[in-house]
This record gives structure tokens, sequence and C-alpha cells, in this order.
């Protein structure tokens, strides 16, 4: 399973979530904790947004803790909503293309979970992405697949229901050709002016989901683990839920994709 991190609200440097607390995001690379895989070194990325609609975006297949580009990157931009990923894969090949977040025109997207046996129905994933947005189909992972179905959905005006028909289809195809776990999906994504996060399972074990309100930086942080042990006040977000962060507000729906399962 992979890690990862959000933030929005007031620009800070990257490396304040990224590598400078002391569970940061480069130390679950090495040492997670509320995970079953320790170590996620099958590369990371970061998308961060600032003064353009589109993100900007860096992904390599070395191990986070042992990339000097990503330490001084972080050390020295600022971003006011800023999305990053150290990635443990599930089956897929390390490469510079399945590493995660996903990017496609101001939209960024990143997951940890899984889909179920996506390989035995990978072709009929493959053939939901409309023909329109193929060409952004750049590797061969299930959650970049995902992403892309998303918004052939209607992401761009309704990213919650857009997600849970993507969702649904998915875990529908898991269902009849794949295997349980069907669809375990821990995920961020943003538009560039909203901060979105999805917690859901169609088990009992969906990836873990944290958020915190900074009053001193004034900006929250979205993420798979508390970036401290001494700071008490993070929330965990409930299993089926979606999740929406603009300024300081929150917002949390019931994420149930299988409303749409008749109609995947």
């Amino acid at each position: 399973m992979c890690r990862w991190a959000a933030y929005i609200g007031q620009p800070t440097f990257l490396e304040d979530i990224v590598s400078r607390p002391g569970h940061s995001l480069i130390h679950q690379s090495h040492c997670a904790t509320r995970c079953h895989t320790a170590i996620n070194a099958d590369g990371f990325g970061v998308a961060w947004y600032g003064e353009k609609p589109e993100p900007g975006l860096y992904r390599d297949v070395m191990p986070a803790w042992s990339d000097p580009n990503l330490r001084s990157l972080t050390a020295t931009v600022k971003s006011g909503l800023f999305l990053a990923h150290v990635r443990a894969s599930t089956g897929t090949a390390t490469s510079r293309n399945n590493c995660h977040p996903f990017v496609v025109g101001h939209w960024s997207f990143m997951h940890n979970g899984q889909i179920g046996g996506f390989d035995a129905f990978r072709r009929d994933a493959e053939m939901m992405i409309p023909d329109a947005l193929y060409p952004q189909r750049k590797g061969a992972t299930d959650s970049e697949a995902l992403f892309l179905v998303a918004i052939g959905e209607g992401l761009e005006a309704d990213p919650k229901c857009a997600l849970e028909r993507a969702a649904a289809r998915f875990e529908a195809h898991a269902r009849e050709r794949g295997h349980a776990p069907y669809l375990r999906l821990t995920a961020a994504l943003s538009d560039g002016v909203r901060l979105y996060a999805v917690r859901y399972a169609s088990d009992a074990a969906a990836p873990t989901l944290y958020h915190r309100w900074s009053e001193t930086r004034r900006g929250r942080a979205v993420v798979s683990e508390p970036l401290e042990d001494d700071e008490g006040d993070w929330q965990e977000i409930p299993p089926g839920s979606f999740c929406t962060f603009e300024g300081k507000s929150v917002r949390i729906e019931p994420f149930a994709p299988a409303l749409w399962q008749a109609a995947a």
C-alpha cells in the first residue's frame, strides 16, 4: 500500500509536509506504521499548484528517501495546494509513468489502495476510458485508469458523483472477474482550487486517512498517517466518506458507489 499527503491553505514550503515533520512522507516511505507495508520505495511524485491553472509535476522511480532533487525541490518550492505520494506497487512496473500523482489539465489525482484482480479485466478497464481521454493514458496502473474514467464520468461538474460512478464500474468488474478485496480506495484529487479526498473500501479495511488544521500555518494537511506523534488533534476520516476542503472549511459526505452499481 502507498502513502500520501496533501495540503491546502496559505502557501507553505513543500518540505513542511514532505520532509521536515518527524513522521513526514519521506519518513513514511521507509517507516510507515499504519499499513501492511512499511516500505514504499517504488517511486514518488509531487504535484503542486502555483500561478498557472495546471500543476507542476515531479515524479521519479527512486525511493523518496534517496533522491536529493526531491529534498531540494521541496525546500525551495512554496505552494498553497499540493499533493505528494510515495508508491508501493501492487503489481505494475516501477516506472515514472506509473508514479502518482497523475495530472490531466488542471486536475491532479493520487491513490492508495487496490482494485482486486485488475489484470483479469484490464482490457475492459481500458475500454471504459473515453476515446478523447485515451491519449492521456501514459502508464499501466489501475489508479490512472480510474482517474481517467472519473474524468469521463463528469469529474469537472460533480467530483463526488463522477468518482462514485467510476468506482462502481471498477468494483463491478472486480466482483465479476477479479477477486477480493474488490476495491480499496483512499485518494486525493484537486482542480487547483479545492482539495478532495475519499476513503472507501468494499470490505472493512479501508486504508487510513486523517486531516488536521494548523492555525500557525493557516492550512490543512490531509494524510495517510499523522505527521507528528505529539499532535493529538488529527481527525480520522470515517470509511465511506468524500471530503471537500476549501480554505478552512471541511465538508464530509457519504461516498457510496453501491448506489451506482446497477448502472455500472
